[in-house]
């Protein structure tokens, strides 16, 4: 089984690194017809706008849309996350839309209000650490949205059908069971 990882910018790297330790292979995606080699996508941390403005430039984002409605898993992690949302609080920077969420920029703060907490995420049975920075939320979800794990009443991690988000970074872990999460929704 093969994943790619969008690898136009942000935290590429890392994630690749912990599916390789999970068994997989992977490839990084950094045009359209590298789409078709994969079976899922990981859509980095990042700047989220610049995310979406490659996207664009790079003309990924309609045949990753179109992959996507056709059942392709993918998984957004902090800005990877705002880039699947249908609505940006106060942004119409370019994104997929093709989660039902609201996320809220910046959430958390800013670069020094980082941290890290241990999360309860519904199906695992001991905490997962989150490492957030520049971290947004999930203001609200669709009905058919899953509510994986809050702070503060605040959602950070959530399920689509197959799409998966998160506002934290799983790939600054050694844990490897979110990653594994995401592997079995694209097996």
């Amino acid at each position: 089984m093969k994943v790619g990882v969008l690898a136009l910018q942000g935290a590429f790297r890392e994630h690749e690194q912990a599916l390789k330790a999970c068994g997989c292979d992977t490839v990084q995606v950094k045009k359209a017809d590298q789409l078709e080699d994969i079976k899922g996508l990981i859509i980095p941390g990042g700047e989220s706008t610049t995310i979406g403005k490659l996207l664009v430039d790079f003309d990924i984002m309609e045949p990753l849309r179109k992959k996507i409605e056709q059942g392709m898993p993918v998984f957004g992690t902090c800005a990877g996350m705002i880039v699947l949302a249908k609505e940006i609080v106060g942004s119409k920077q370019p994104r997929l839309g093709v989660m039902d969420i609201v996320a809220k920029r910046n959430a958390f703060g800013r670069q020094v209000d980082s941290f890290e907490m241990p999360l309860k995420i519904a199906g695992f049975d001991s905490p997962f650490t989150g490492v957030f920075i520049r971290a947004p939320y999930l203001e609200s979800v669709g009905s058919d949205v899953e509510v994986l794990a809050e702070v503060e009443g605040k959602i950070v991690f959530a399920r689509q059908n197959n799409l998966l988000a998160a506002a934290f970074h799983p790939e600054l872990t050694d844990d490897l069971r979110i990653h594994k999460y995401f592997l079995n929704m694209v097996e």
